[in-house]
């Protein structure tokens, strides 16, 4: 049975450690997350993307982590991830999501708050917890080049900390996205985190706050943001790009087309163990369970 994220991210708020989020769009970065985590004896927080959700994708992917969920010891929380439709986010909480997010961060605040209310109020209803975004990550296209932490100017997408509390009262999400310095997708410079305007956040915010964009971020600066407050950190590139670099490794060097698919994943599957493993522990969620 699938966890809430609100139960979750509370003793990681309580204890000063994040939870690595981590975006699965097939089988075997599924079974690669939840066997990492087993091993290292942390929670498991997945991700679902709209891309991997469309047609029979939504109703597929949600009995495929709930079903594997029953035959793990850690908890497990399947989380939709940058919805913006409300209609898909009433799907995916009918189809056993155990938490949503809505993201209304390109909007203004009013219509950002009101829609987010909507879908808490609806979500709460069933049981499932929300996160929102307040500010704007840079929205630079999962895999591809991110010049910068954010679209233009860092400084004009980051949070508002005097909008933060009124946020909150609103709309009752339960862990609230921040903008403080990082952005989606790969980066080509390396960011630096404002941890100045999370202090600022943290002080007027009484609940879970997470980070997005996490892959690429230097550990120093991610471990840094963590002892300021941030709870939950998004990770998809990084073992995207590992699995990616085993099956093309793997398929250059083989030479039989007819190859199981067990042998072709081989080298992928591990490797995203090792990057999974890696966020786990350095993120201090290992060993919580």
């Amino acid at each position: 049975m699938l966890v809430t994220m609100k139960e979750m991210l509370a003793d990681a708020r309580k204890n000063h450690y994040a939870i690595p989020a981590f975006d699965v769009s097939n089988y075997e970065m599924m079974k690669a997350v939840l066997e990492a985590c087993e091993e290292e004896k942390s929670p498991a927080l997945l991700m679902g993307l709209g891309v991997d959700l469309e047609g029979k994708g939504l109703p597929l992917i949600t009995s495929m982590v709930k079903e594997a969920s029953r035959f793990f010891s850690v908890p497990v929380c399947f989380h939709l991830d940058h919805a913006t439709d409300f209609e898909l986010i009433k799907q995916a909480i009918d189809a056993g999501f155990s938490s949503v997010m809505y993201d209304g961060s390109v909007l203004d605040f009013d219509n950002n708050a009101k829609n987010t209310a909507q879908v808490t109020k609806y979500a709460h209803a069933h049981g499932v917890t929300v996160e929102a975004e307040l500010g704007h990550v840079g929205n630079a296209s999962v895999g591809s080049i991110s010049e910068t932490g954010a679209d233009t100017d860092p400084g004009e997408s980051l949070t508002l900390p005097e909008e933060v509390a009124k946020f909150v009262e609103i709309t009752d999400v339960d862990a609230l996205a921040v903008a403080i310095g990082t952005s989606h997708g790969v980066y080509k410079k390396t960011p630096e985190l404002r941890i100045d305007r999370l202090d600022e956040i943290t002080a007027v915010c009484d609940r879970p706050l997470v980070l997005h964009g996490g892959s690429g971020t230097p550990d120093d600066q991610m471990q840094n943001a963590i002892l300021h407050g941030i709870t939950k950190i998004n990770i998809y590139s990084d073992v995207v790009g590992a699995m990616n670099k085993g099956l093309k490794d793997t398929l250059n060097r083989v030479e039989n087309p007819s190859t199981w698919p067990f042998i072709v994943w081989e080298d992928a599957r591990a490797m995203m163990k090792e990057v999974v493993k890696d966020k786990l522990r350095k993120f201090g969620s290992a060993g919580r369970i």
